[in-house]
């Protein structure tokens, strides 16, 4: 059991929500922006949240957060645009992560391509306060995959990347690379991906987890 009480407190707001019905969750759609793609190496610039309750997505509870890091973001920034002079007045690792844990509280993470986005934020909670701890998160690339191997369909290479798996359900094409436009990028594919198993009312949680 976790030693930090907000750790804690987060922890055990998540058990009851496993066996929920999606429609009776609170879920948050998040995506991070990095410096690269080593959780060992790399760090967090940037995290975008968008809750979802009763099968909608809040838009007027979304956030979009900087987070300061150590040295320059380098060549990164072709790729998110983030540059050193937009971290001046962003949030420290420890105030991203403490804001993290208390948005985050009760509520099932949903990322494309989770694997990456959880091993960050794990890094930054450890190197913040001390414990390594477990973090759920519904992952809408391996749905997609699911669903597509179920159908017998051939992957191809970058058939599961957000804009494609978003494009086979009909939704708009959005700019990549912006944490709070992908987390609601996410989102939105998630709300098709559970219409397509039968609707909010009828879908489990525990069937969307890994």
């Amino acid at each position: 059991m976790a030693k930090d009480a907000m750790l804690k407190g987060y922890l055990q707001s998540l058990m009851p929500v496993i066996d929920e019905s999606f429609v009776e969750a609170e879920l948050l759609a998040i995506d991070l922006e990095m410096t690269g793609l080593d959780a060992n190496f790399d760090q967090i610039l940037s995290i975008g949240v968008v809750p979802i309750r009763r099968g909608q997505l809040i838009l007027s509870e979304a956030q979009h957060k900087l987070v300061q890091i150590e040295g320059s973001v380098g060549q990164s920034a072709t790729i998110h645009g983030i540059l050193d002079a937009h971290l001046d007045a962003a949030l420290t690792p420890e105030q991203a992560m403490a804001w993290f844990l208390t948005v985050s509280q009760g509520k099932i993470l949903v990322a494309h391509h989770a694997p990456l986005d959880l091993a960050f934020l794990k890094s930054g909670l450890q190197a913040s306060l001390g414990e390594k701890t477990r973090l759920l998160a519904i992952d809408t690339l391996q749905l997609e995959k699911r669903r597509l191997l179920r159908q017998h369909e051939h992957l191809q290479e970058g058939s599961l990347r957000l804009g494609r798996s978003r494009a086979r359900y009909g939704l708009p094409v959005y700019a990549a690379h912006n944490a709070l436009i992908d987390a609601l990028a996410c989102g939105e594919l998630l709300l098709a991906q559970v219409a397509a198993m039968g609707g909010a009312n009828k879908v489990k949680i525990a069937e969307l987890l890994p």
